[in-house]
């Protein structure tokens, strides 16, 4: 099981904390950092939060969110081992063209240790303010993974799809080292699908006080059934779950990693308190076994 972190770029965080925070947790032993992502919050918001029984969701919206990308690029000038990644990134709000190159700088700047976990999303007042059609998120979303792995090979075949038109001849360089990892975020039917056909893994979500490893080996079972289905490798798919309200708890998740593990979890991403981060990740490398 490893054990990731949510590097702290929200809320009170300030563009200097960044940088630093980013060192410590790698020198406390996590083995990832990761961001979340939101452009813009409306004052107020009227859509289903899906990771709410009530679909309500419950965080402040005039919470300060430094951008994730540039966070990663902050973070990973100052690292040397740690896996960089989203948790997730709502792609179909964003330039698929000019995403690829982004990710593509941060691989390079990292040395290959980026993970871009990429969600439909769910804000319709996010996609609204950016000028982005809500409806059809779903189709583009599949579009836009093929053109990111398309414009990461360096010079993508010219492709003109429903949603975007690649003039032919366009170079995207530098290209990665290797095929930057695409993990499909979400908890629908449609989204564990595209995680088993797409994906190079699944990334779930689930709360500390309602954490269900049944409920969540029911889900992988669905993404490998897609991922036969699709004439892919079941097992070649990694799972990494992220869990919130998990700061101060890390004996609470420790009890729980075993479960996890048995549920075919091989990462969590959890919340600590920086300035206690070392103490936390003994606790939870010794509830993984080590």
């Amino acid at each position: 099981m490893r054990i990731g972190v949510k590097l702290p770029h929200t809320g009170s965080a300030t563009g200097p904390s960044v940088p630093a925070r980013a060192r410590e947790l790698e020198l406390a032993g996590f083995d990832s950092l990761w961001v979340s992502d939101h452009v813009v919050l409306p004052e107020r918001i009227g859509s289903w939060y899906p990771f709410d029984p009530g679909g309500k969701a419950t965080w402040p919206t005039d919470t300060p969110y430094l951008e994730a990308v540039v966070s990663l690029a902050a973070a990973a000038a100052v690292t040397e081992r740690v896996r960089l990644g989203t948790a997730v990134l709502v792609l179909p709000q964003r330039n698929p063209v000019l995403l690829a190159k982004q990710a593509a700088t941060v691989d390079a700047i990292s040395g290959g240790r980026l993970v871009l976990g990429v969600g439909a999303g769910w804000l319709k007042e996010e996609f609204d303010a950016l000028g982005m059609p809500f409806d059809t998120r779903g189709p583009r979303m599949v579009e836009w993974i093929r053109l990111l792995r398309d414009c990461w090979t360096g010079r993508p075949e010219g492709r003109s799809g429903e949603h975007y038109e690649l003039p032919p001849g366009t170079l995207v360089l530098p290209a990665p080292a290797r095929p930057i990892p695409l993990y499909v975020g979400g908890h629908s039917p449609t989204a564990l699908r595209r995680a088993g056909r797409l994906g190079d893994g699944w990334l779930a979500q689930q709360s500390l006080p309602d954490l269900d490893p049944d409920a969540l080996a029911a889900e992988i079972g669905q993404i490998r059934a897609a991922a036969v289905k699709a004439e892919r490798d079941p097992d070649a798919l990694d799972v990494v779950l992220r869990i919130v309200q998990t700061a101060g708890q890390a004996d609470a998740v420790a009890r729980r990693l075993g479960d996890l593990a048995k549920a075919g979890v091989g990462e969590v991403v959890v919340d600590v308190d920086v300035d206690d981060a070392a103490a936390e990740h003994a606790v939870l490398r010794d509830g993984a076994g080590g």
